[in-house]
């Protein structure tokens, strides 16, 4: 037996078992899935930032409200979701403002709607992180498992020999390991993700907070 051609990565693979072989493909794609929603979120976040960066710019350089809400209003989709929040409070602002005179009554129709609107924000953005954290926390065990059958099929294959070499139980005990190799692969670049993400979302959702009770505060001193 030569070992060094059977300790080839392409070999190990192709010769593994079928349930380490299966193992070994749901990992992979859990891996690809999740890469795939890393460079999507990145995208995500980086644009959500700049689009909020760019609306707080404007809300405060001290314009006519109702005429940042109209131009925001024609093109919800481009402005972000601090503006979609901002349209949201402003509109409700204005239809509770001519049906209203009670004070309370015209505050708290644009903040239930702000606030109903800062919740369907934030739902988007942290979409797709329960995957990444599901599989940060599973692939590991997904690829100890495949690890756990290959070794026990490895020394299965030993007993019917008579005698055991290191040449004879290695490829088996790297193919096994192989698994496991993967499942770290797949695991460690979704746990980073998440981190980070997650830190992202809670600071651009501290600054969506920040802004509604600023800006509650503005309407009420336009009420009164």
């Amino acid at each position: 037996m030569q070992a060094s051609s059977d300790l080839s990565l392409i070999t190990l693979l192709l010769d593994a078992s079928i349930p380490v072989q299966f193992v070994m493909l749901v990992l992979l794609g859990i891996s690809i899935l999740s890469w795939a929603y890393i460079f999507s979120k990145r995208a995500a976040l980086k644009r959500a930032n700049e689009q909020t960066r760019r609306f707080e710019d404007d809300f405060w350089a001290g314009g006519d409200l109702s005429v940042l809400q109209q131009a925001i209003a024609t093109r919800r989709a481009e402005h972000g979701a601090l503006a979609r929040i901002f349209d949201a409070g402003m509109t409700e602002f204005i239809k509770a403002r001519r049906n209203s005179s009670s004070s309370d009554a015209v505050l708290d129709g644009p903040r239930r709607a702000m606030r109903a609107t800062y919740q369907r924000e934030m739902d988007s953005l942290e979409s797709h992180l329960n995957f990444l954290a599901s599989a940060g926390s599973v692939s590991p065990y997904i690829g100890l498992l495949g690890t756990v059958w290959g070794i026990m099929h490895a020394f299965i294959g030993l007993s019917s020999m008579q005698q055991a070499t290191l040449s004879a139980v290695a490829p088996g005990i790297a193919e096994a390991l192989i698994a496991t190799a993967i499942g770290l692969f797949a695991a460690i670049p979704a746990v980073i993700a998440y981190n980070r993400y997650t830190n992202e979302i809670d600071r651009l959702s501290i600054r969506f907070d920040s802004f509604i009770d600023e800006f509650l505060n503005i309407l009420q001193r336009q009420v009164r």
